[in-house]
């Protein structure tokens, strides 16, 4: 007898292998066509990749957006009844850091921000009377050229020796570098405005690409180059000398905030200490800041998670500083972010609160907002003394919506000082 034929096996140990017939006999056999492997993992791998990490991501970020949107009508809903001033509109903040995420809004500003003409002429009373007149970018980059010159020649006279200049090559080559950026949309920067924070005349260099006349999407560029290469001092005197002015001439000129200003302004929180000492706090100590400008700035704060020391120490400041109705909005801001803030911080923004016993005048709804946000928060952490102050205060300065929640607030708490014994044992 001969041997018998092994049926041949497939590649991968599977079904056999049959000789192939007539097409019609094929078709007529109740066999499912197998499918190869490597179909299998391309397939799988054309699923995975079918949405890119990119979109992915603003997917997520839209989600999330939505999902704040829910949580804060549903806040605003529970508390209708109380007047509240809006801290400016809804911010697209799912955009990266990409030129073509930025590039989808140039050119547009965001939406209207409801300031009503009442209020805002209510806080521009309570205003610095001799404030002096507010400077633009402009003035003070010629300001700035101006004492360079001056110090340059003092010092040739004193030393009798002419003090080095920048060569022309590279003042030539900034000067070019500021063109660019006056024309600036999207796209990578020169190379050599990308190493200026590294320079030790990084601030003199600065002035010869005249940056009052970058775009804002060159602004924001910049913020975000000086943020991460600067340390807090040097990154707060961009902060102050640049940012700042530039900021205030947007507002003052069209009512709002350009979109790259405004990412600027968020960029620039990553270095906290260097915003509050460049931005927010030169802003509440000019006396001259408007309602808008508070809640502008004031909504950049509102949705960014800051450290407690910054904020505690930026309280302290603002509580201590002469009264303006724009602080009321940050101080209603930062004690609203819910920080175990120290005794002594607490302290400061109370006394805050009771200089006003003795005003005569009218305050703002600002005021009292702010007043009633600080007593909800940290109301378990006053003395009993300054309990009994915010009594008096409350019958001296009184709102007829807001006063009855702060004295509410007040009489259904225990104080820092009044604590029960402990048990013996």
């Amino acid at each position: 007898m001969g041997k018998s034929k092994k049926r041949k096996q497939g590649r991968d140990g599977g079904d056999p292998v049959h000789r192939s017939g007539p097409l019609a006999d094929q078709m007529l056999e109740n066999k499912s066509v197998r499918v190869d492997q490597r179909d299998k993992i391309r397939q799988h791998q054309d699923e995975e990749s079918f949405v890119d990490e990119k979109l992915s991501r603003k997917i997520l970020e839209q989600a999330r957006l939505q999902q704040e949107e829910l949580q804060a009508e549903t806040g605003l809903a529970s508390s209708s009844h109380h007047p509240r001033t809006t801290l400016g509109p809804s911010v697209d903040e799912g955009g990266s850091d990409d030129d073509e995420d930025l590039t989808e809004h140039e050119g547009k500003f965001y939406e209207d921000i409801e300031v009503d003409d009442e209020d805002e002429k209510a806080l521009e009373k309570f205003m610095a009377p001799n404030a002096p007149a507010r400077r633009t970018l402009a003035d003070i980059i010629m300001e700035k050229l101006t004492e360079k010159q001056t110090e340059v020649a003092s010092q040739m006279s004193d030393t009798g020796m002419p003090m080095p200049e920048l060569d022309d090559r590279v003042i030539q080559v900034y000067k070019g570098v500021g063109k660019i950026l006056a024309k600036y949309r999207s796209g990578k920067l020169p190379k050599a405005f990308k190493i200026l924070p590294a320079l030790r005349t990084w601030e003199e260099i600065l002035y010869i690409t005249e940056p009052d006349r970058w775009t804002a999407a060159a602004m924001y560029q910049a913020t975000r180059i000086f943020a991460s290469n600067l340390n807090a001092k040097m990154a707060q005197r961009f902060f102050n000398l640049i940012l700042y002015p530039r900021i205030r001439d947007d507002i003052a000129e069209y009512k709002r905030l350009n979109f790259h200003l405004y990412m600027a302004l968020k960029k620039s929180l990553f270095k906290p200490a260097a915003f509050f000492k460049g931005i927010l706090l030169p802003l509440c100590e000019s006396g001259t800041c408007t309602l808008r400008e508070a809640v502008i700035i004031g909504s950049i704060l509102a949705k960014t998670s800051i450290p407690v020391l910054h904020s505690s120490a930026a309280l302290l400041k603002i509580a201590e500083m002469d009264y303006n109705g724009a602080n009321s909005i940050f101080l209603r801001i930062l004690v609203d972010k819910k920080y175990a803030l120290p005794y002594r911080v607490v302290d400061a923004v109370v006394y805050h609160f009771l200089r006003f016993v003795r005003d005569k005048r009218e305050l703002p709804v600002l005021w009292h907002q702010s007043l009633l946000t600080f007593v909800q928060r940290y109301k378990e952490d006053i003395s009993s003394e300054q309990k009994e102050a915010f009594m008096e205060l409350l019958r001296v300065q009184c709102h007829s919506v807001i006063t009855p929640d702060v004295r509410r607030e007040l009489m259904n708490s225990k104080c820092r000082d009044s604590e029960a014994p402990m048990p013996m044992e």
